[in-house]
């Protein structure tokens, strides 16, 4: 892990009161409610007797015992209420990204962190976000709908879910109300919800964010926060234009905390996260660390014809529950789910091809344990953040090698051991070196014959 870069504190005049009603109806295009958001009289009935009142939550109820080296979350001068839910989701020691980002973040420094999915970064973000909006309360009815107060921008549909997901679990002894807007979803429901209801976190794929903003459903003039996330990501599948026509919306960069991060800085995503920040710090936390002390890893040499039969016998004689597969073309994942159903695998498809509302589903019933294999390509499955995944089949090896990285990790999470079983054939054994460059490690190859049995 580094930590370079390091050029002071960020001067930052938090907003603490809101625009009024007069001159948030001379903007452009301007599209809102005449009034703050209040909540509607009750007329008073009948008072029941009070029910006794639990036991307020204490630190005293969340023990974790000091270790060296290792960071608490007791340590960080969190809110007792975001501690609360930090405890819940069992959480006891902070990742590295958390260790070395989290004290930089909470007092207000922008940080550019490079780090893969699956090592703690979403937490980090959030835990900042939600720490400094409990410490700055606004009463409901001096805010505004549509103006959120903090941004999250993810490249995919499932890494947004997951990070709402996540949000919505450490807010629950919080009354921050988070929301995601995303394509695949309905349109007029997500309408509906950003200008009627106030929104303190707000996360957004960049398309749907765009069409918010030049209906004027949505305003970003009020943000303290700005996250990117997976910014690599979203310079691959184009979305920077974007990205930038939704910065031109936010607070100038002096008046903002802007958290972004990468698995890979390449130098257009490095010139980007400096143009976007101030100050920032830099946190790194080198490849090599994200896949050699949980994921046995493994490199199967066989030709094309032969991988379906020894996946299939592989899942048989190793009694695997819960594995995904990835694949690098549509069609090929689609063919792939097809042959492993006739097989009498409980398989489902996850792509860019699949309807939103069904993705969402097929996500579920694998973390429920109703489907046993999930066959996804690397877009589909960058959002994949699902408890106890045992076995990452790659059925081709990666074109880029960040993304074996970032398939690997969707196992041996949370401290857990996993296994990744990488297919390579005579088409394309060639990547295998720049993988192994990449991660900083020889892998192990090996002909399973004893599978053909």
């Amino acid at each position: 892990m580094m930590l370079r870069g390091f050029f002071g504190k960020k001067s930052r005049d938090k907003k603490t009161e809101q625009s009024t009603a007069e001159n948030k109806l001379t903007q452009a295009g301007a599209s809102k409610t005449d009034n703050p958001i209040s909540k509607p009289k009750v007329k008073a009935s009948a008072k029941p007797k009070p029910a006794a009142k639990p036991k307020p939550w204490t630190l005293d109820q969340y023990k974790v015992a000091p270790e060296e080296g290792k960071t608490r979350f007791h340590d960080l001068g969190l809110d007792t209420a975001l501690i609360h839910g930090i405890a819940d989701l069992n959480y006891q020691y902070c990742s590295e990204i958390q260790a070395e980002s989290l004290p930089h973040t909470l007092k207000g420094h922008d940080v550019i962190g490079k780090a893969a999915t699956g090592t703690g970064k979403t937490a980090a973000f959030l835990i900042t976000i939600l720490n400094d909006l409990i410490s700055r309360p606004i009463p409901k009815s001096e805010r505004y709908s549509s103006e959120p107060r903090a941004l999250i921008i993810a490249p995919t549909r499932e890494l947004a879910l997951q990070i709402e997901k996540d949000a919505i679990e450490l807010t629950k002894h919080i009354d921050l109300p988070v929301y995601s807007v995303l394509g695949g979803i309905d349109y007029q429901k997500q309408k509906t919800h950003v200008r009627n209801e106030v929104i303190d976190l707000l996360v957004a794929t960049p398309g749907r964010l765009i069409d918010f903003l030049n209906s004027g459903d949505l305003y970003l003039d009020q943000l303290d926060f700005l996250v990117i996330d997976e910014a690599d990501r979203m310079l691959d599948m184009g979305f920077i234009p974007d990205v930038k026509r939704i910065i031109s919306r936010c607070p100038k960069v002096e008046q903002r905390q802007t958290l972004l991060f990468s698995a890979t800085f390449s130098e257009d995503v490095l010139n980007l996260a400096k143009r976007w920040t101030t100050n920032p710090v830099f946190v790194e936390i080198e490849a090599e660390q994200l896949t050699t002390d949980t994921v046995e890893q493994k490199i199967f040499m066989v030709p094309t014809d032969e991988k379906l039969k020894i996946i299939c016998n592989y899942i048989d004689k190793n009694d695997v529950t819960k594995a995904i597969i990835f694949g690098n073309r549509r069609d090929e994942t689609r063919r792939l789910e097809s042959a492993l159903k006739g097989k009498g695998l409980k398989a489902a498809l996850l792509s860019g091809e699949v309807p939103q509302h069904k993705r969402i589903k097929t996500l579920e019933q694998f973390k429920s344990g109703q489907i046993q294999i999930l066959v996804a390509t690397d877009v589909a499955g960058r959002g994949i953040h699902v408890d106890g995944v045992s076995h990452v089949f790659n059925y081709n090896l990666p074109e880029v090698a960040e993304d074996y990285v970032h398939r690997i990790g969707r196992t041996g999470r949370a401290g857990k051991k996993g296994v990744s079983i990488s297919f390579a054939c005579e088409d394309d054994a060639f990547l295998l070196p720049e993988i192994e460059k990449y991660i900083g490690m020889k892998l192990t190859y090996e002909y399973p014959d004893y599978l053909l049995e």
